[in-house]
């Protein structure tokens, strides 16, 4: 896309150097790059930990990282796990999710391998156009006498309508499950989330804001159900030789307890340079023509964690996929969000080739949304220069246009 430096001869680029032709940014912005607490911390415990053997098996890192989860999301209890995906599949599993259970597509693959690697058929919803969460109103014409339950998806860190679907959960006797992959530390009408539905899944995957490397959890206020997950996390055994429950391995090892332990004591501040960008991207993308960004809700706590944005291409000049090309050009690595919806993906595609037919809102959000940089790795003068090229590209999209066909 060289060709484009065209147009700073003609006087129409600021002194920037657009669209591959000098890179605008020398080092690559990712969506998504990890948050790193403070490494003083995370090495005394590293040195600990090895002096000590412990590496994994329930070791004392693990419980500590377990007890302020739970501590965090006020809920009675916190089981870690290595990765949200196992977290998802366990609580499946404990829950007796057989048949058919509703899911969203507009969600990452997890939420539905999940299901299909335990044989259970996933049944894709439409969301809501604002939240782009599940939508309640389309979930009964999906329920059949083979749905057992609900999976609804938290979605950027704004919560579902929880009320809603506990409603419609308890009419039909459906278990309800929440993947609160991007709501640690968010909450709804005052509550944090971790306290709703059966159970709520975290994950603590290297891209979210409070990391373990790799690592989930579920959390719950089910006794009975905390007792069988922890069981089925480490292979059933209940005791050093007896084994009561059909397990797997589930488990989160030391090394990983004690970077999330570094992530929660840095959780605040991590929360607060997402709020600033947060804030910057919203006063400088407000008077872009076309390009909306997702909002949270002032009155709830939030975590900021992801800057999501959608690109009506009528208004904004071009298309939401001709954007992110613009800007990967310039090293600023956005993301199609979830591009093409689960729906579209193996083997839900050829499973259910007319999934989509019910997916309208699905459909037009995976062709619009993107999300931008943010996190520790991001301020407010890199925001500003990337929102200045995004309103550059807006106002040039014609020219633009012309050199991209």
């Amino acid at each position: 896309m060289n060709e484009l430096n065209e147009l700073k001869q003609k006087g129409k680029v600021p002194d920037l150097a657009y669209f591959g032709g000098g890179k605008e940014f020398g080092k690559v912005l990712h969506v998504g790059k990890p948050n790193i607490g403070s490494r003083e911390t995370f090495m005394k415990m590293m040195n600990d930990l090895l002096d000590r053997g412990w590496l994994t098996n329930n070791g004392p890192y693990v419980r500590e990282f377990e007890a302020r989860i739970a501590r965090q999301a006020n809920a009675k209890h916190c089981i870690a796990m290595c990765n949200g995906t196992i977290a998802l599949e366990i609580a499946v599993r404990a829950l007796g999710m057989r048949g058919e259970v509703i899911v969203p597509s507009f969600t990452f693959v997890a939420t539905a391998h999940c299901l299909q690697w335990q044989e259970i058929t996933p049944v894709f919803c439409d969301i809501e156009p604002t939240t782009h969460t599940i939508d309640p109103e389309q979930i009964e014409r999906l329920i059949t006498p083979r749905t057992t339950g609900i999976i609804a998806v938290h979605l950027w860190g704004n919560s579902c309508n929880i009320a809603a679907l506990e409603k419609i959960a308890k009419r039909y006797n459906l278990k309800l499950l929440f993947d609160a992959s991007h709501a640690l530390g968010v909450s709804h009408k005052g509550v944090r989330i971790g306290n709703f539905g059966d159970a709520e899944v975290f994950s603590f995957h290297a891209t979210k804001f409070v990391n373990c490397f790799e690592g989930g959890a579920i959390v719950t206020n089910n006794d009975n159900m905390a007792e069988k997950i922890r069981l089925m996390k480490n292979f059933g055994f209940d005791g050093l030789d007896n084994v009561t429950y059909l397990g797997t391995n589930g488990k989160m090892s030391e090394p990983s307890a004690a970077m999330g332990l570094t992530s929660l004591d840095n959780m605040q501040d991590f929360i607060a340079s997402n709020e600033s960008n947060y804030r910057a991207y919203s006063r400088n993308l407000l008077s872009v023509p076309g390009c909306s960004m997702l909002r949270y809700d002032e009155l709830e706590e939030n975590n900021f964690q992801y800057i999501v944005v959608e690109i009506n291409e009528a208004a904004f000049g071009l298309s939401r996929d001709q954007l992110v090309q613009l800007l990967h050009a310039e090293n600023i690595r956005a993301r199609r969000y979830f591009y093409p919806g689960v729906h579209n993906m193996e083997p839900y595609r050829s499973n259910s080739p007319s999934a989509g037919l019910v997916l309208s809102v699905t459909k037009r959000v995976t062709s619009e949304v993107m999300s931008l940089p943010t996190g520790t790795a991001v301020d407010t003068g890199i925001v500003q220069r990337i929102c200045d090229l995004i309103s550059f590209i807006s106002a040039n999209s014609s020219e633009i246009r012309q050199k991209l066909q």
